[in-house]
């Protein structure tokens, strides 16, 4: 089993959000995690609130918080660079199978959202690589889903999430937090 990995501080959105999720109890009784775009962090927590870990994420190319309209439907092939957006949100995950039988975890399967193992098919990319990098710079090279580390993937997502699911909170990188989670301003009064 793959060992927690901590790989850089969490953002002030990051923790407003995981304030706000453990005063309000949004998650209900699921599991859950935040990713953070900006700092390309994956931070994963029990239906308690307890730590599981966190590990460095992969997100799409270009910087945005909506999905291109009709993105689910399209190829690959026909999805341009400024549509590679990670959606910003609150999502209901669920695991579900995706093209090529392979079982993923999808954050928004109408907008084909998952979260999943690195891909590593295209040398080119770099991905490994990228994902071990400090910085968070590197990290945008998807078409949208994110990409964790194979074994936080297998050992520590997959185990908490498969049977019920769990809540995802996606952090915005363009839009101003509160359009995204407006009850984060709720938490003096929680």
């Amino acid at each position: 089993m793959a060992e927690p990995v901590t790989v850089s501080p969490r953002s002030e959105a990051a923790a407003r959000v995981l304030d706000w999720v453990a005063a309000s109890g949004d998650n209900g009784e699921l599991p859950y995690m935040v990713i953070d775009k900006n700092a390309g962090l994956l931070l994963l927590f029990d239906a308690q609130g307890e730590p599981l870990g966190e590990a460095p994420v992969l997100i799409g190319v270009a910087a945005g918080d909506e999905a291109s309209p009709g993105i689910g439907s399209k190829k690959l092939s026909e999805i341009g660079p400024a549509e590679k957006t990670t959606p910003a949100g609150r999502f209901l995950a669920k695991y579900g199978w995706a093209a090529g039988k392979q079982k993923v975890l999808w954050i928004d399967y109408a907008t084909s959202v998952a979260l999943h193992a690195v891909v590593t098919g295209n040398k080119r990319e770099r991905r490994l690589e990228r994902l071990d990098s400090l910085s968070a710079e590197d990290n945008r090279i998807t078409f949208g889903c994110v990409n964790a580390p194979k074994d936080f993937y297998e050992d520590v997502v997959r185990p908490n999430f498969e049977k019920t699911g769990g809540i995802v909170y996606v952090l915005p990188d363009t839009k101003p937090l509160e359009d995204v989670f407006p009850r984060v301003r709720l938490m003096p009064y929680l």
